[in-house]
């Protein structure tokens, strides 16, 4: 009588892990950029916002179904914080793992801005996280009561970006919160791009100053 016993399926390297975040955290990057961009059109009015709200739902229709190049892009950027996120979590298991029960502290070998936000990417990657949940329920979903008060949903394909923006931020304690994500995004972004660069293969000291250097204008235009 013999017995087979199943394998485990293999484990990704973390090599690969790091790869995928390296991607993953650079198309949430320029994303982001894109939509800050997209979101400074606030300053040009109310009708030029709303216009551009609605261009996001109605955008290369009747080519394209209304609203579907809006999903491609949310389900995009959902799998690729999705990877994010189970790229961190298991490099620090895997981390904490192999330095056992027993594990004695390590002088940290980068010291200043980039030895600060090393230490702080697992605190700032999971308050982005939380933000996206919130930034989402406020402004997208309109669930009170994060959302305001006064929250409008889109009347056909027209929506109220505009005055919900407004009626979000009058709120004192709403507008502390976008601004304390956005100095600890500016970090985490900061010391990614450059983290990515050498998990991407480049070990050369000038691309990684340069990693550094649009890593840190990045974060100042954040």
């Amino acid at each position: 009588m013999s017995t087979t016993t199943e394998k485990a399926p293999p484990r990704p390297s973390s090599w690969a892990i790091k790869v995928a975040m390296a991607i993953s955290g650079m198309v949430l990057a320029a994303f982001l950029l894109i939509h800050l961009f997209g979101n400074l059109k606030v300053f040009t009015g109310a009708e030029h916002f709303d216009d551009y709200a609605q261009w996001l739902r109605t955008a290369f229709v009747p080519f394209l179904p209304e609203g579907l190049l809006l999903w491609v892009f949310r389900l995009g950027l959902l799998a690729a914080v999705g990877v994010h996120i189970y790229g961190g979590v298991t490099l620090w298991a895997r981390g904490r793992k192999a330095r056992g029960p027993n594990r004695a502290k390590v002088k940290a070998s980068r010291t200043g801005f980039q030895g600060f936000s090393a230490r702080l990417m697992p605190f700032t990657g999971l308050s982005i996280f939380l933000f996206i949940v919130i930034h989402i329920m406020d402004l997208t979903l309109g669930t009170r009561p994060i959302a305001s008060d006064t929250f409008e949903h889109p009347v056909g394909t027209r929506p109220s970006a505009y005055a919900n923006l407004v009626a979000s931020f009058d709120r004192p304690w709403m507008a502390a919160i976008y601004v304390v994500m956005m100095v600890l995004i500016s970090i985490h972004v900061a010391h990614g791009i450059s983290t990515a660069v050498q998990d991407l293969g480049a070990m050369g000291k000038r691309v990684r100053l340069v990693a550094t250097v649009v890593g840190g204008v990045m974060a100042l235009v954040i």
